[in-house]
């Protein structure tokens, strides 16, 4: 086992539970489209981030940093995370296209969904079971424990305080200062990034946000 610095990123799909349906095409279909739009978010992520799992509707990234770049790593990091909105959204568009004859419930909703980015900045234990590795300790816990929220809105970027110490501020995007807390944690600082939103009529094509 080793402990490591990093920087933690999950992307996670808002509306999955209600977009996954019982009826059997329906479900397949859903849970193809899930991975197709994870896979275009994974596809944008760059060095330093890495995959390190796939967790149902999301998708858990890190990156190990230095005292020395931690800084500079965090940067990129909230760079990449911007992008990942737009890619997202731009293969939900493509695959309501490619899927409009297929009258099934998930195909019909893919611009229901929307995406969410944590992003968080700590200490984990790395550890090897096999062929898999995998990471854990408290910082781990925070950034798991941050999908459940109290925000009332299902599209945003969420830095807890350590991140943002070391990123500031996101270009083009509105900032609320909240507090979550857990039982197990107590309370957690953070600061969520909403984007201002286009004018869809002055649009040729539904784009939903704008991130930069």
């Amino acid at each position: 086992m080793e402990t490591k610095k990093v920087t933690l990123v999950i992307a996670d799909i808002s509306g999955y539970t209600q977009f996954i349906r019982s009826e059997k095409k329906s479900a397949v279909h859903a849970e193809e489209i899930i991975f197709e739009l994870l896979e275009a978010v994974i596809d944008h992520a760059a060095y330093p981030l890495t995959l390190n799992k796939l967790e149902g509707d999301a998708a858990f990234l890190y990156a190990e940093v230095t005292d020395e770049n931690q800084s500079a790593v965090a940067l990129d990091v909230a760079r990449q995370a911007q992008v990942f909105f737009d890619v997202f959204y731009e293969r939900a568009r493509l695959l309501s296209t490619e899927r409009a004859d297929c009258n099934c419930n998930a195909c019909q909703r893919i611009l229901d969904l929307r995406l969410k980015a944590f992003l968080h900045h700590g200490e984990v234990v790395f550890k090897k079971i096999r062929q898999f590795e995998e990471m854990a300790g408290e910082d781990v816990i925070i950034v798991h424990r941050l999908i459940k929220n109290s925000i009332p809105s299902n599209e945003y970027i969420l830095m807890t305080d350590a991140f943002y110490q070391l990123a500031g501020d996101l270009p083009n995007m509105n900032m609320e200062k909240r507090q979550e807390i857990y039982e197990e944690l107590g309370a957690v600082n953070i600061k969520v990034f909403y984007p201002r939103k286009k004018n869809i009529a002055d649009l040729d094509s539904p784009v939903y946000t704008q991130f930069f």
